[in-house]
């Protein structure tokens, strides 16, 4: 049984300049970040982008393998590509307009079921 709540924790610092990294931390993982060349950062690392679609990756195949699992839904692979239109509004705003997931399974046993779960 999960108990609730759960509390995940993280963080981000780094010198200022919008072409120096800074660095990201959660309880499990560390790495740098930077603006990205679209930008006009310096790339070369994950973006706040990168992690934004990411995050949005993850956060769908965790779900899948949870609820698949409480199904017993059996799957071989699960793949998910995607891709983070980010634009801005006649008012200027940048927003993330789009995002679009493609999801892939692979060793599926019942069709039906996968429709239904995904």
């Amino acid at each position: 049984m999960i108990n609730y709540p759960i509390v995940f924790k993280g963080g981000a610092e780094g010198p200022s300049g919008k072409n120096t990294p800074w660095d990201v931390y959660s309880s499990s993982f560390e790495t740098t970040c930077a603006v990205p060349p679209e930008f006009e950062g310096s790339g070369g690392t994950f973006s706040p982008e990168d992690f934004f679609l990411l995050a949005l990756e993850n956060c769908f195949i965790a779900t899948f393998k949870v609820f698949a699992e409480y199904s017993k839904f059996e799957y071989e692979r699960i793949e998910v590509t995607s891709t983070l239109t980010v634009d801005k509004k006649d008012t200027a705003q940048v927003l993330m307009k789009e995002i679009h997931l493609n999801i892939s399974l692979t060793g599926v046993k019942d069709a039906r079921k996968a429709d239904l779960l995904t």
